[in-house]
């Protein structure tokens, strides 16, 4: 039997063939990247998402909503953040890139992804960045202790770096 990430398994999530820019393969990418995280959404998460330091979790503000509407359908934004999160820890991680950087490569994917699910990124963006204001205005009461401070140290966001601290400890 194949385990959960051995050769055939990795086969069988790889359906769609294509050497060239494409929507499909960017899906089953993004849903192949969706299965390898826990999703934790029961804390208070600064700038709406983040991951643990080990990178085995991926933490979501327990008060973004998990959808929105555009153009009479609802969409479920949790892979898009997930991916944008596995794709800024594994930069920082292995590539041992500056967080800036690292945020704009896994931008710049999540971006292609809400594209490629045939949503536009200035609707997708309008949402996260009205959720976001909300989220950094909340009191920070929930934040998970394993939760990887870089992101705050290299923003140099000292306030929330600093608030996010005393939140854990607590």
């Amino acid at each position: 039997m194949p385990g959960r990430f051995s050769r055939e398994a990795l086969e069988a999530e790889a359906r769609t063939r294509s050497e060239d820019v494409s929507d499909a393969v960017l899906g089953e990418a993004t849903t192949a990247v969706l299965r390898r995280p826990i999703v934790d959404r029961n804390h208070d998460i600064p700038y709406i998402a983040g991951y643990s330091r080990d990178g085995k979790t991926i933490f979501i503000d327990r008060h973004l909503p998990r959808s929105f509407e555009f153009h009479g359908r609802r969409v479920h934004v949790e892979r898009f953040i997930v991916l944008h999160e596995l794709v800024e820890k594994s930069l920082l991680d292995e590539m041992r890139l500056h967080y800036l950087h690292a945020h704009q490569i896994a931008l710049r994917t999540e971006q292609a992804a809400v594209r490629a699910a045939g949503v536009t990124w200035r609707a997708y963006n309008a949402f996260t960045k009205a959720n976001e204001k909300k989220i950094s205005d909340e009191r920070l009461t929930k934040v998970p202790r394993s939760l990887d401070l870089t992101p705050y140290r290299d923003e140099e966001d000292f306030a929330t770096l600093e608030r996010a601290v005393k939140a854990e400890r607590t």
